[in-house]
């Protein structure tokens, strides 16, 4: 519904401010109107790569200027035609109202919410403000701006009923009615950025958690994290927001799409911030229940008004929202049924190993890094790879990206090293852990991030051994026969039966000896490392393809063989997102039954 409201708030806001011509040249058809509000959201969508921080500095003017239009507007009706319109304030007519009207003025409320849809919008720009701005302006500007704006509209109907239909641009006075219109086409634009900004975060975000297909995000802003633009996200909007406003050409309809949109993002927000409540704040259940009771019966009076306008046009929010619904639960459950076929299928490390004599495996200079979903094992496309071509690269690192739930993970912790397998295998596990907001795309320093790593790795590895070793030296010095396994050699401590006691200057001497050994060890492995790296890094990547498997049902066939493939061929490529050097990318297909 969020992403919804993303196609039907600029079709709806640049829609409504352009009919206001109509009221000054009564003679200009109606096509002309859509075809202006057709190049107006192309531009909109248009500027959108330019990124928020450089169109944002018309931002403020236009909001502004726009509020205080309103606040104009309003006071000058509420004196000339009805100054007892502050009454209206009371809760007590909208009662009277209620009991009067019963049935129809609580299906009316479905038309009453569009009074307050739009000002949600703010809030989504969480990412570009501080709270307490937002707060602020909320609270001093936007909320008495809008109460005067709607009174006075209210005055003016109240000896106009016949105006009910453009009431808005009839209330304006004569004189200042062409720049109001022109604010309001910019208020118009204004608003549907921020819902827009608001959808390319939202889709980010599922793109992190694994529930939306891969597309291309672009940070558009190196200090503000939050400021993204997604190309194939932002043309798809514009295409169904041009669809919806030629195809409904009026914007009561869009207004019940609209208004139930909104109201179900409401009550959803108000479900999961309960939860919050719990989970994240640790509050009292019982504050979390009076929270819901309180906020929820509320918008819950709206979502049925809402629902008896579905044959009037809300049925456009909730075709989109299952569209978009079955499109991301297809490409969960796709990832879901691909990830559980690489833990079934993953290589043990023992198996590549007694593999190398009999396929003749060859190691060739150069790092291989192998992209890979599984956080323990070997994954079946280097075995794949290793059966078909018996040769690796002498220092292989299995990459494992994984997106935390938490916006952002710090430098120190993005990147762990471990080792795979023997020693001797030249063969380590690297962790990359992201944030759902953390830059992802400028990795081009990633090679020699990890590098460093891995020699520091190695360092802090053998320093370790070294002095846990030498310290175990040291308390058995006198015992039975101790054998230490050293990374290359073996160092086996003579069986002290018959021996005479080591002094504690022998043993210095052997800690030393041994210490200068690991040195020697450290050392031609860490250069080892580092030739490899001046040899070449090589990026394996796998390109894997999904299969039903012959004994799946219909459905079934028909998700994994038909949309998911559809979904994956036509989503961004792992080399693109990661930015793999097209010269050092090596793909290996798979197919994956599942």
């Amino acid at each position: 519904m969020a992403i919804g409201d993303g196609v039907l708030t600029p079709a709806i806001s640049v829609l409504s401010a352009v009919s206001g011509i109509k009221l000054k040249i009564a003679e200009l058809h109606e096509n002309y109107v859509i075809i202006t509000s057709c190049i107006i959201l192309v531009g909109l969508f248009s500027l959108q790569h330019h990124g928020t921080h450089r169109v944002a500095f018309m931002f403020a003017p236009v909001v502004i200027s726009w509020l205080l239009c309103l606040t104009g507007i309003g006071v000058y009706n509420i004196f000339r035609w009805n100054s007892h319109v502050y009454r209206a304030l009371s809760p007590i007519y909208m009662l009277k109202f209620l009991t009067s009207t019963r049935v129809e003025g609580w299906l009316s409320l479905g038309g009453v919410v569009l009074s307050i849809t739009g000002v949600e919008a703010m809030f989504a720009n969480l990412g570009h403000f501080s709270p307490l701005s937002i707060k602020m302006a909320f609270t001093f500007l936007v909320y008495p701006s809008l109460v005067l704006a709607y009174m006075g509209e209210a005055a003016y109907l109240s000896k106009h009923h016949e105006d009910i239909q453009r009431s808005f641009y009839k209330a304006i006075p004569e004189a200042v009615f062409w720049p109001v219109f022109i604010v309001a086409t910019f208020a118009a634009v204004v608003g549907s950025q921020a819902v827009i900004s608001a959808t390319f975060s939202i889709i980010s975000q599922c793109c992190a958690l694994n529930c939306f297909p891969h597309v291309r995000i672009i940070h558009t802003s190196s200090k503000i994290y939050g400021q993204i633009y997604i190309p194939e996200v932002n043309w798809l909007l514009m295409c169904l927001s041009l669809a919806v406003t030629i195809g409904l050409r009026d914007t009561n309809m869009m207004g019940h799409a609209y208004g139930l949109a909104v109201t179900t993002v409401m009550f959803v927000t108000t479900c999961l911030m309960a939860l919050v409540m719990i989970i994240v704040w640790k509050q009292k259940i019982i504050s979390a229940v009076s929270f819901l009771l309180l906020f929820g019966s509320l918008e819950l009076l709206y979502i049925p008004a809402c629902m008896f306008k579905v044959p009037e046009g809300a049925w456009i929010a909730l075709v989109m929202s299952y569209v978009f619904m079955a499109v991301m639960y297809v490409w969960h459950y796709g990832t879901m049924k691909k990830h559980q076929f690489e833990v079934e299928n993953k290589v043990s490390m023992n198996r590549i190993v007694s593999l190398g004599p009999s396929l003749g495996m060859v190691r060739v200079p150069g790092i291989g890094l192998v992209y890979s979903n599984l956080v323990t094992g070997i994954p079946a496309v280097f075995g794949h790879f290793v059966t078909n071509l018996p040769a690796f690269h002498q220092v292989l690192v299995f990459v494992c990206i994984k997106s935390v739930q938490v916006p952002y993970v710090s430098e120190k912790e993005q990147l762990l090293i471990g080792r795979v397998g023997p020693k001797e295998c030249g063969m380590y596990q690297c962790f990359l852990r992201y944030g759902y907001k953390d830059l992802q795309q400028e990795n081009y320093n990633f090679e020699n991030r990890l590098v460093s790593r891995l020699v520091q790795f190695v360092e802090t590895e053998e320093e370790s051994a070294s002095k846990a070793r030498a310290d175990c030296c040291a308390e058995f010095g006198n015992s039975d026969a101790e054998t230490f396994d050293f990374s290359v050699h073996s160092i086996t401590l003579p069986d002290q039966e018959g021996d005479s006691v080591k002094s504690a200057h022998d043993i210095q001497v052997m800690t030393s000896g041994i210490r200068h050994v690991e040195s020697f060890v450290l050392k031609d492995e860490s250069l080892h490392i580092l030739r490899a790296k001046e040899s070449g890094v090589t990026y394996v990547l796998g390109h894997s393809y999904a299969k039903a498997k012959k004994s799946s049902s219909i459905f079934k066939k028909f998700v994994i063989d038909a949309v998911y493939a559809f979904l994956s061929k036509n989503c961004r490529e792992p080399n693109i997102l990661m930015n793999v050097p097209p010269t050092s990318l090596l793909e290996v297909g798979m197919v994956y039954y599942v």
